[in-house]
Order: C-alpha cells, then sequence, then structure tokens
C-alpha cells in the first residue's frame, strides 16, 4: 500500500476490532517498525507527509485513535488515555510487532507512554512529539470545556464550527491553507462531530498519565523529545520537563514548527524518528 499525501483523499484502509471499538489504521512501506500515534484535537491525517518520508526505509504503522477520524468507539465508552493505551496495545500485538519503534503527538505521547510503561508495550526506541506526558497539561480551553461541557455540547452548531475552527488554526506555526484546515475539521463536523470533540475533551485526564509519569526513569531505550520551537499550546520548557525525566533522553527543537510539528515540519520530523530508529 502506499499513502496519499493528497489532503482530500487522505484515508486509512483498515479496520481493526479492538476491545473499545474498531480502528481505522494503515501500513505502508516496508523495514524496521515505527508505530505513529497521533493527539487531540488532530487525526492520523496529520502523520500523511511524515509517512511517505518514512515509508522507503520502515514499516510506518498509523492509526486513528478511538473517537478521533474514522475509528469508531462502541457504545458506553469513554475515550480515555487509559483506553487508547490499551488499544495501542491490542494493535502492535494484532501487527505482530516485537519491538517496533513508537512515536506519539500531543496526548498520543501520553499514550506511548502509558503503552510502554504500564500497558508493557516493547520498543526499540520512543519519540515523543510535543507530548502531554507530564501534567497538568490541559490548556486553559481544554479546562474550560471540561467545565462547561453541556454548554459545549448544546451550543448552536455553526458557532461551535466557528469556534474550534479559530482554535484549530493557532495548533501550527506556518498558517493552514483552507483545504488543510478543513481536513483537520472534517471529523468534527456536523452535530455528532460535535457531540465526538465533547466527549474526547471530556475524557481527557492528565491523570491518566500519573501512573506512567512516575515510572519515566525506568524508560531503557533511546528516547527523543521533539519539540516545535513555536508551540504555543504545549511551551518548549515542557519538554525540558519531560527531557529531564527520562534518562539519557535527548531535547531536540525544531526552529519554525508549532504544537502540530508534523504539519508545520514534517520533513524534519521524519528525520529525527528515521535517525533515533537506525540509531545515527
Amino acid at each position: 500500500m502506499t499513502a496519499s499525501t493528497t489532503t482530500s483523499e487522505w484515508r486509512l484502509p483498515s479496520r481493526v476490532r479492538v476491545s473499545g471499538g474498531e480502528v481505522a489504521a494503515g501500513v505502508f512501506g516496508a523495514g524496521p517498525a515505527v508505530v505513529l500515534t497521533h493527539g487531540t484535537p488532530a487525526w492520523s491525517y496529520l502523520w500523511r507527509s511524515v509517512v511517505p518520508a518514512l515509508a522507503p526505509a520502515h514499516t510506518v504503522y498509523v492509526w486513528d485513535l478511538l473517537g478521533f477520524g474514522d475509528s469508531r468507539l462502541d457504545e458506553g465508552r469513554r475515550p480515555s488515555i487509559a483506553l487508547q493505551a490499551r488499544t495501542l496495545a491490542e494493535l502492535v500485538d494484532h501487527w505482530g510487532l516485537t519491538r517496533p519503534l513508537l512515536a506519539g503527538h500531543d496526548i498520543g505521547g501520553g499514550i506511548t507512554a502509558r503503552a510502554h510503561l504500564v500497558e508493557g508495550v516493547s520498543a526499540s526506541g520512543l519519540v515523543f512529539v510535543d507530548a502531554a506526558v507530564i501534567g497538568p497539561w490541559n490548556t486553559p480551553f481544554t479546562e474550560h470545556q471540561q467545565r462547561y461541557a453541556e454548554a459545549y455540547r448544546t451550543m448552536p452548531n455553526d458557532a461551535f464550527s466557528d469556534l474550534i475552527a479559530t482554535r484549530v488554526r493557532t495548533a501550527t506555526h506556518a498558517p493552514m491553507t483552507p483545504e488543510v484546515l478543513d481536513s483537520y475539521l472534517r471529523p468534527w463536523s456536523g452535530t455528532s462531530g460535535q457531540h465526538r470533540w465533547v466527549d474526547q475533551v471530556e475524557a481527557v485526564q492528565h491523570t491518566d498519565t500519573r501512573e506512567a509519569v512516575e515510572r519515566l526513569g525506568e524508560i531503557g531505550v533511546p528516547t527523543l523529545v521533539l519539540w516545535g520551537e513555536e508551540d504555543r499550546w504545549l511551551t518548549p520548557d515542557t519538554a525540558d520537563r519531560l527531557a529531564e525525566a527520562i534518562p539519557g533522553a535527548r531535547r531536540q527543537l525544531v526552529p519554525g514548527g508549532g504544537h502540530f510539528l508534523p504539519e508545520d515540519r514534517p520533513h524534519e520530523v521524519a528525520a529525527a524518528i528515521a535517525a533515533l530508529a537506525t540509531g545515527t
């Protein structure tokens, strides 16, 4: 399979049944395994330019978190970090991987840390990209939504859509094109998308990463903390704290990158992941 980088065509081709629902997933390329986990409020579309840069020398596994993108939660399940980490462990088992390199962005970093340290997913290396691991890491906007979730859930959809569009625009350093912005907003469109957005906001708590944070000192594989120098959501001092907590971790800031670093600087992200994967 090949990955399309055309914004309007990005879709993951496979569906995998897991304990919490159905995951949209894709496998691209050939070589040592790399698993990419996105964060909120993104979906696998975030990695669309990273995948083809890695695929010539790596087998790249990509998925949409439950409740995000084209993945679907089972009735009554909440898209918590704990559930997503369990799902990542199930996917690694489904794919038959032994020691893949695990890379996670935003809450995908917290999911990756929990999958490795709590769920017991073995890894050859870890890459934390503008990662929500050490709490508290919820932004003031997220905290406001959590306090007034019902107001956001029942807000007229056109007002809600304008609000989140304004928010998502701040995730990058370089302005998004209208097509790119529309692609990030697609999973949250309409009333059903509005409810999905609020569901994931309510479910995301930094307490879900606390157990992993307490064990960061146990990480014994090569680890890179990769951060956008212009991240306005999780500022680079967060990267400092995370790198200091992990033995031997290396911290790398990327000029011109915002919180959605794989969107702003996909080739730098791919090069950094590949370097860790090959030990160069």
